[in-house]
């Protein structure tokens, strides 16, 4: 008998957010079969920013799957990301993905980086 490990998903996907991810996808046959990665790099101007690309699963990762898309995030970065939600905007000003992190002590204008 084996057993199945449950793991908290470390980030969320809402369904705008995954929608706008299958469209993505769809645009850019290079990247089929590939999932959402999500992680944190140093720069931006408060010290660390997110990325997001298309990637294949890697060992250690964290992955969940939300509406059909799974994402993929580092072990390094999961100790950032822990309870981030990523939705996404269809808006003329303003659209696009947006993270909201409860980890990021400040966060500048653009939404791209922040300061743990």
């Amino acid at each position: 008998m084996s057993e199945v490990e449950t793991v908290e998903a470390v980030v969320s996907l809402t369904e705008n957010a995954a929608t706008e991810i299958k469209s993505m996808r769809a645009n850019q046959p290079e990247h089929s079969g590939k999932a959402l990665r999500i992680y944190i790099e140093q720069g931006g101007c408060s010290g660390r920013q997110y990325g997001m690309t298309f990637d294949e699963q890697r060992d250690g990762d964290r992955v969940a799957e939300f509406f059909g898309e799974r994402v993929l995030v580092d072990a390094v970065s999961a100790d950032y990301l822990r309870g981030t939600q990523v939705d996404f905007v269809d808006a003329l000003t303003g659209g696009g993905f947006k993270i909201s992190n409860p980890n990021a002590r400040q966060s500048c204008g653009c939404g791209k980086s922040f300061e743990a």
